[in-house]
């Protein structure tokens, strides 16, 4: 083996080594390959010249990227949904619903964890939520510590998979470098683009089949030991009617927000960026209106709040379903005039869709300042804007240490050696992919996803692209592959966030334990997917031809 490659392994090993001794990911990363590089440097085969293109690199894949800002649009959406107390009252409700059919509560679980990550697509929130609000319920009545644990863990993971998502916000940026390059240097100097829109519609079947396994899994339990998931009694009086009213009200208000959000991407009205500021403001205008029904509205502090709620909110009596309205109607209006901003051309000549829009858009203003009033006074505005820097903060700096460590590796000539690995596998180009989601699997156990999807998926996919797989189905495959490293130990994150708020009689070993089927059934899916791509490309084909 060449020098430059074998310091090309011994950099890659350095990291892993690093990072698992808990070292900052994104300096870990950048320091490293710094470091390599002055040896590569000192031994003659590394040129200090490569660093000349870091700036354009960072400016370019960070700095102009408009895919990029989606994610601190999803995230805040994320933290204010989580905030607004939508996830509790989808519990209780589903709970109620399903709690009287034997392993019901599970079923909740699943179907809740299913909307929340189509809603919000934030783990954490999501793993901490339903452990603080269903795991207790779920243990009071009698169900298996390791399944109820499980069922909590994986469900809350689907935010990785299930559109709109940032995992697939940052693998649908990376995957379409990747295709283009590939077919560049096939000779296609005009390759189709691959857009995060497209990895959104080709995950949503995988992630709800994920959903139909999960409470496939539950139901089986239950049929097979009752004792693991029994059902409970429904009180008499949410039956019928008022069960159907509580109902619709947990589920009307977060199906019309994912409607307006993933719905405005697959139709083609928005871009997933414009989509992710739609999912913005909606967590805002849901979360003003949760607070009021609440009753979780503090009184004015000082005089200047005092008068703008007077004057805006009408003292926390305005009806802020009309803005929520009149933000639906906004994207509903994009299908007869295209009213987004910086486009080349805007139509004029229907003035009554002109005019409509300007209504729906000052109507949306009031709404909007209602709200982030009532948030402002609830005191969640700061602790989700904070939140949503400091996440988004280390999505990026961990984008920029990952830009330097390929920056190196190409240097040093790692590309070339992993399109020789790559490209003699026997057994041809899925016996490469196989590999690679093997190698992605086990780098689960111990890396996060973005580390993963910033440092692996830049080497491998220009490799695998270059065959006639469809960059789609291989965007998918590795969400899903990625979405099990929240349940894997060590460092399954979802495993931390439970043990951090479950009872102290749930001990870690059943965590883990009730964890591990649901990891199994996960491989599964991804080898159904594997088996059929079909399921990951055809709604792709159907709505973006």
């Amino acid at each position: 083996m060449p020098i430059a490659e074998f310091l090309d392994v011994l950099m890659f090993a350095s990291v892993c080594v690093l990072l698992l001794l808990g070292f900052p990911v994104a300096f870990t990363l950048a320091g490293t390959a710094l470091s390599w590089a002055l040896i590569g440097w000192g031994l003659g085969v590394f040129d200090m010249s490569f660093f000349g293109a870091l700036p354009s690199r960072i400016y370019g894949n960070a700095m102009t990227n408009d895919i990029l800002v989606a994610v601190p649009l999803f995230i805040f959406m994320g933290v204010m949904l989580e905030r607004s107390k939508v996830a509790e009252e989808l519990l209780d409700t589903m709970g109620k619903l399903f709690g009287q059919v034997r392993g019901g509560l599970g079923f909740s679980v699943a179907i809740v964890g299913a909307l929340m990550a189509a809603s919000t697509g934030i783990v954490g929130a999501t793993v901490v939520t339903m452990g603080l609000l269903s795991l207790p319920t779920m243990l009071r009545r009698g169900y298996d510590q390791k399944l109820a644990a499980g069922a909590i863990c994986a469900s809350g993971t689907l935010g990785q998979i299930i559109p709109p998502s940032i995992v697939l916000v940052l693998l649908g940026d990376q995957i379409s470098n990747a295709y283009t390059t590939a077919q560049r240097e096939m000779g296609n100097w005009s390759p189709e683009p691959v857009s995060v829109g497209d990895l959104f519609a080709g995950a949503l079947l995988p992630g709800l089949m994920l959903v139909g396994l999960y409470i496939g899994y539950q139901a089986l339990v239950a049929f097979l030991r009752p004792s693991s998931s029994p059902p409970i009694p429904r009180d008499t009086e949410e039956t019928g009617s008022a069960m159907l009213g509580k109902v619709l009200h947990a589920l009307i208000p977060p199906i019309v927000l994912i409607i307006a959000v993933l719905g405005s991407i697959l139709a083609g009205v928005a871009t997933p960026t414009e989509a992710a500021s739609v999912g913005a403001v909606g967590a805002t205008l849901l979360a003003g209106l949760r607070l009021v029904e609440l009753n979780a509205l503090p009184a004015p502090s000082d005089r200047f709040t005092a008068t703008l709620t007077r004057l805006l909110d009408n003292d926390g009596r305005s009806p802020v379903y009309i803005a929520f309205a009149s933000l639906v109607g906004m994207l509903l209006l994009q299908n007869f005039m295209d009213l987004r901003i910086l486009r080349d051309e805007i139509p004029t000549g229907d003035w009554i869709g002109i005019i409509a829009a300007m209504l729906l858009s000052l109507l949306l203003a009031w709404g909007l300042l209602v709200c982030l009033l009532r948030v402002w006074r609830a005191e969640i505005l700061r602790p989700v804007a904070r939140s949503t820097l400091q996440i988004t903060s280390m999505v990026f700096i961990i984008l920029i240490g990952a830009t330097v460590f390929s920056l190196v590796f190409r240097g040093l000539g790692g590309d070339e050696l992993v399109q020789d690995v790559l490209t003699n596998m026997p057994g041809g180009i899925y016996t490469a992919v196989a590999i690679v989601m093997l190698v992605m699997f086990v780098l689960g156990f111990f890396l996060d996803f973005i580390e993963i999807t910033f440092v692996v998926v830049p080497l491998v996919a220009p490799v695998l692209l270059q065959s006639d797989i469809s960059p789609v189905w291989l965007g998918v495959m590795m969400a899903m592959n990625l979405q099990t490293s929240f349940l894997t130990p060590p460092f399954g994150f979802a495993l931390f966030y439970l043990r951090g708020v479950a009872p102290k009689e749930v001990s870690t070993k059943n965590i883990y334990l009730g964890a591990l089927p649901f990891v199994g059934i996960q491989l599964i899916g991804l080898t159904i997917l594997a088996l059929f791509p079909g399921i990951a490309t055809w709604l792709p084909g159907v709505i973006f031809g």
